[in-house]
């Protein structure tokens, strides 16, 4: 089936949509609108365009965000967020967490923050996916922290930060308790788990969904399935919608999001792009809105609703679960201002140059210098909680500290091939106390922005080795926009 719409009509429609929304509040372990005090449950369809290459931004290309726009308004539209992207986000085979992360993060709130339909944001989407790599969760956490105390600061209202995971069995359970676990400022504010279980016609018992069901629930938080759609069985015909907004699963969980809303080469699409301004409806579209058009959940007044759930234990080391429970330290650019103007060798702006393919030779250089003196400082450890007191810093930055270090402990050498040279520092103390200087959560005062590069030719030290492009703010940067029904409330 095609579907086209005239542009100026859609365009006022989708105006209209997102004016005027009751803002969305967590109460103990469930949502709930603030003025009506119904419950809220989730029915969404996770939302990222892109090609072979690259993501696509639809908002650059009105007659696509129409086109989009006008399809959705048949299932109804909420936001929430993913505000990590597949360039700038925690990588969880080399984890770190610095300022280039966090500007960016900061700078995706500030650009949707303020809209009435905003529901929540997510740090992160699957960054830990199995046992060998739980160490990336504590610089998620970090920047959950970080996400969070930066709206409470700068935000004249508090929208909730959480995390989505994957479903693996060995970690299911240390990753859930881990990301409530702990001071409350680094406590997720809800939790999201991706579950493919329910595949075709199966059941709320031999699917597993019943399984799952019982072990979330006591949790503390918010829990939704933030995404579902299992594709063995094509069409698929989402029977699990029925299961998942009928009791006993919404006496647990608060809804769910189906995946995925264009059809790309893993095959999970609703609809596929014709033209800019048509979209072909797939049979999965069509199965999913038959479903969600029976479903009505039957949820709690907020005034009624008393339940008040205590944070789990932490996880502690095991086999299967490495995350240290010792957070990365806020990124600071005054720390790393303070160690910059303390240093008498300093990185030339030869190591900004590119090379013959295109690619920054920062990374190259830090691997260098990493066999010739202590990298303790730069780095930071997820698993050992130790974390460099310039560990935050951006990569030329880094290169600078290695350089002086060198120099210290080498007679003052100091060029590397025309890659470092002597300044006088600007700073008369020495660099100690540098990184006492904290961070500041004040709008626009770390810093001019975030920069990313390819992951692909990230260097073993954590720098990019790609060409660094500016952080566009748009819907399609964002690692998921997950599109949610306006008025999917308990009755």
């Amino acid at each position: 089936m095609m579907f086209s719409r005239h542009i100026l009509i859609i365009s006022l429609f989708w105006i209209n949509l997102v004016l005027g929304l009751n803002q969305i509040v967590i109460k103990g372990h469930k949502f709930f609108d603030s003025v009506t005090k119904r419950q809220f449950f989730i029915k969404g369809v996770a939302y990222q365009p892109r090609s072979k290459n690259e993501l696509i931004d639809p908002l650059a290309d009105p007659s696509s965000c129409v086109r989009d726009a006008a399809l959705m308004a048949k299932l109804g539209i909420y936001v929430l967020l993913d505000i990590a992207t597949p360039k700038n986000s925690i990588n969880r085979q080399a984890p770190e967490y610095g300022l280039n992360l966090f500007n960016g993060y900061k700078q995706a709130v500030d650009a949707f923050h303020d809209y009435d339909n905003m529901l929540a944001y997510m740090a992160g989407n699957e960054v830990t996916n199995d046992n060998t790599n739980t160490g990336a969760s504590a610089f998620v956490k970090a920047a959950l922290r970080d996400i969070k105390h930066y709206i409470k600061v700068n935000k004249s209202k508090t929208l909730p930060v959480g995390y989505a995971s994957n479903d693996d069995d060995r970690i299911r359970e240390p990753i859930r308790d881990y990301f409530s676990c702990g001071e409350e400022d680094s406590q997720v504010d809800f939790y999201g788990v991706n579950l493919y279980e329910w595949c075709g016609k199966s059941s709320y018992t031999s699917s597993g969904y019943s399984k799952r069901t019982m072990e979330m629930a006591q949790y503390n938080k918010p829990v939704f399935l933030s995404e579902f759609g299992c594709n063995l069985v094509s069409p698929r015909p989402f029977t699990e919608v029925d299961a998942i907004y009928s009791e006993p699963m919404t006496d647990v969980w608060s809804g769910g999001v189906a995946y995925e809303w264009t059809q790309e080469d893993n095959n999970y699409g609703l609809v596929k792009v014709s033209n800019s301004s048509a979209v072909d409806l797939l049979p999965d579209y069509t199965n999913l809105q038959s479903q969600l058009a029976k479903v009505d959940p039957q949820g709690v007044h907020m005034d009624a609703f008393t339940a008040v759930r205590s944070s789990p234990a932490c996880p502690s080391h095991s086999s299967n679960w490495k995350a240290s429970l010792t957070l990365p330290p806020t990124p600071s650019e005054k720390a790393c201002a303070c160690m910059r103007n303390s240093v008498s060798c300093v990185a030339s702006d030869k190591v900004s140059l590119v090379d013959s393919n295109g690619k920054s030779m920062v990374g190259a250089q830090l691997d260098v210098m990493c066999g010739m003196t202590s990298c303790a400082e730069i780095t930071g450890d997820g698993t050992t909680g130790k974390y460099g007191a310039f560990s935050f810093c951006d990569p030329k930055d880094k290169l600078t500290w290695l350089y002086q270090s060198y120099s210290q402990n080498n007679l003052g050498a100091c060029d590397f091939e025309g890659n470092a040279l002597k300044v006088i520092p600007r700073r008369k103390q020495s660099v100690e106390g540098c990184s006492d200087q904290g961070a500041s959560f004040t709008t626009g005062d770390e810093g001019d922005g975030a920069t990313t590069g390819d992951d692909s030719t990230t260097g073993k030290h954590g720098a990019k080795s790609g060409t660094d492009s500016g952080y566009r703010i748009s819907y399609s940067l964002l690692g998921l926009l997950y599109l949610l029904l306006l008025s999917f409330f308990s009755q």
